[in-house]
């Protein structure tokens, strides 16, 4: 398949939200990736359902909503309802990971777990064939513009073996730190998706920056 692009809305101009949704629809960007926080699990608050509501009414691309909650199995049917197409929980944060993930895809949506920079992929493997998804993160969850942690590599080649030896389609996904430096390493070593959030939002043309992107791929 293609490789996708997924811009995080963390970084975007919340003053001008519509027109940055439109700009993305105009984009060559694949999803759009929305970091919910509680302040919690990660040293950070951002945004909840009516902001995810008023981007999907505006939204030509599907949502890939990543969750930084504590217990997101309270708020599965209300993200759908929000409207998000992909609903990525912690491995972190989640007690009941295999019946967390069954409600997701019971509730329409595709399932992913994200694992934080320490959690090894190994952790995976009970459920790596029920799932969509797998999100890396490549720098610690909570804020935008971190530097990418090299071991990331290492953990995605990791990841692709046992993807291979599960036979599982799960995508491999990336997020933190991913720019025009590494972008073609870590397609090499096995990524999918990757999640751009500063690297986009704060160069001078968010647009061309999508297409140079992509044309690395």
């Amino acid at each position: 398949m293609n490789t996708i692009i997924a811009p995080s809305l963390l970084s975007c101009d919340f003053a001008n939200l519509q027109s940055e949704i439109e700009m993305l629809n105009a984009s060559r960007a694949d999803w759009l990736h929305l970091d919910i926080m509680d302040g919690v699990f990660v040293p950070n608050i951002t945004f909840g359902m009516p902001i995810i509501k008023f981007i999907k009414k505006y939204s030509k691309k599907p949502l890939d909503v990543h969750l930084m909650i504590v217990q997101p199995e309270r708020y599965i049917a209300d993200f759908k309802k929000a409207g998000a197409d992909i609903l990525t929980i912690h491995y972190e944060a989640c007690t009941h990971l295999h019946r967390t993930v069954q409600e997701i895809k019971a509730n329409g949506m595709q399932a992913g777990v994200a694992l934080n920079p320490h959690t090894p992929v190994s952790v995976l493997e009970d459920i790596i064939k029920d799932i969509d998804l797998v999100l890396v993160m490549s720098v610690n969850p909570g804020f935008g513009g971190q530097s990418f942690i090299p071991n990331t590599y290492k953990k995605i080649q990791q990841l692709k073996e046992l993807l291979a030896k599960s036979e599982s389609k799960a995508l491999i996904e990336v997020d933190g730190g991913v720019s025009n430096q590494n972008i073609q390493k870590l397609h090499k070593v096995g990524v999918d998706a990757f999640v751009a959030g500063s690297y986009i939002f704060k160069s001078d043309q968010p647009s061309k920056t999508i297409n140079k992107l992509k044309e690395l791929l």
